[in-house]
């Protein structure tokens, strides 16, 4: 928005004018048939959501999505206010760690080098998130490639190769000043500031350890991190382990500042946060959407500290929906939130293997704005196991011009 590539996006010049904006009518989503029976290329698809088009919650445009360059496990993409484009990468191309970011340029998506310096790259890479008035880009870490691809062994945390810091870096001279440790933070992945370009803080959500970290600026200067939520594991029976993670996949913040939502994939459920104050957040939202602690399943919940009884299937015009909710998009104005259900390929099919039969779907949640609160529009599903070459696996939700997850204001 005030950051865009080229001549893309509105521009809307504060992130409170944003919220005035007109009413998303397209998401684009990209999708995989790999590790499903399908053998074709990833493709974007374009999902029309305005209830007024008479092609409502259907796929109206496939575009196959072709990779021109070998640079290992490209992740984020942000724009700079130079109009060049920046995407993190998780490894080599050899699946090794490597924690390094790839410049595009913003006209001709050509590549251009890595920014930072010359063996400067963090030990491990996923997110990241920058902010100029603060002079500051910090970055997130999963695992090498190599240890995740294939999917989650238990045997490789208590072996520390899942990522366990977040880094920070100076936005002007491309560098790593300062790795701070999580405490009981295992596999921070998404990571938020605040959209407010003056505030020097924000979040990260930490996947397996399943809590939510406040970072923030000391008057020194130098950064630190706080936990500030705790989603607390179920003792679980018929499992590959005798407690559950609720695994918190996605985050992001509403472009008021006021809430915080974050994914719950194994658990099942999608959480708003008040967070007004952002050191003490507050629980105003919460819907169970599938997971793997439904009822009928295969998992028996033998002890838990919030619910009192397992949750019923999540069934949405007539589909039993597989997997949890994952990837998540919030509209401008805070009242709608996009759901899909697909993480990785690898995990799908060791958690959710009728993801991979049936592939994902995409759902709506309205919010309430006001006093807090998740509702299911029962109305609103898209199948991606419908697609005309089989079943499809969707991820990441974008607006052609820009989202509360992918817009940084200067």
């Amino acid at each position: 928005m005030a950051t865009k590539c080229g001549k893309c996006g509105p521009g809307y010049p504060t992130p409170l004018e944003a919220m005035k904006g007109p009413r998303e009518e397209i998401v684009y989503l990209p999708c995989i048939y790999r590790n499903t029976s399908v053998e074709a290329p990833d493709y974007l698809a374009t999902v029309d959501v305005d209830p007024k088009s008479p092609q409502y919650c259907q796929v109206i445009e496939p575009q196959e999505v072709h990779t021109k360059c070998n640079l290992g496990y490209l992740h984020t993409s942000h724009c700079l206010a130079s109009g060049e484009v920046m995407i993190s990468s998780l490894g080599d191309p050899k699946g090794n760690g490597k924690g390094g970011f790839v410049l595009l340029d913003g006209e001709t998506f050509e590549v251009k080098g890595t920014w930072e310096r010359p063996g400067g790259s963090a030990p491990m890479g996923y997110d990241f998130w920058y902010q100029p008035r603060h002079n500051v880009m910090i970055s997130t870490e999963w695992a090498p490639p190599n240890v995740f691809k294939d999917g989650f062994n238990p045997a490789n945390v208590e072996a520390g190769l899942y990522g366990s810091h977040i880094h920070v870096w100076d936005w002007q001279r491309h560098e790593i000043i300062q790795t701070l440790p999580l405490k009981d933070g295992l596999i921070p992945l998404e990571i938020r500031f605040l959209h407010d370009p003056a505030a020097d803080q924000g979040f990260v959500g930490c996947a397996l350890s399943s809590n939510i970290q406040r970072f923030f600026k000391n008057e020194g200067g130098t950064w630190s991190v706080e936990k500030v939520i705790q989603v607390p594991p179920k003792k679980v029976k018929g499992w590959m382990l005798p407690e559950m993670p609720g695994l918190i996949t996605d985050i992001l913040l509403s472009l008021d500042d006021r809430f915080l939502y974050f994914s719950n994939w194994l658990h099942g459920d999608l959480r708003q946060y008040d967070v007004s104050d952002p050191q003490k957040p507050r629980l105003a939202g919460q819907i169970f959407l599938g997971g793997s602690i439904v009822k009928g399943g295969p998992v028996q919940v033998l002890e838990d500290p919030e619910l009192q009884c397992q949750p019923e299937p999540l069934v949405v015009k007539g589909k039993r929906v597989a997997g949890g909710p994952q990837m998540i998009q919030l509209s401008l104005d805070g009242k709608r939130l996009y759901v899909t259900t697909s993480l990785y390929s690898g995990w799908d099919k060791q958690f959710y293997p009728d993801l991979i039969r049936e592939g994902s779907v995409m759902l709506q949640i309205d919010v309430d704005t006001e006093k807090g609160g998740l509702k299911l529009n029962p109305n609103f599903l898209v199948d991606f196991g419908k697609e005309p070459l089989g079943p499809a696996l969707a991820h990441e939700l974008r607006y052609p011009g820009g989202d509360c997850s992918s817009d940084i204001w200067i």
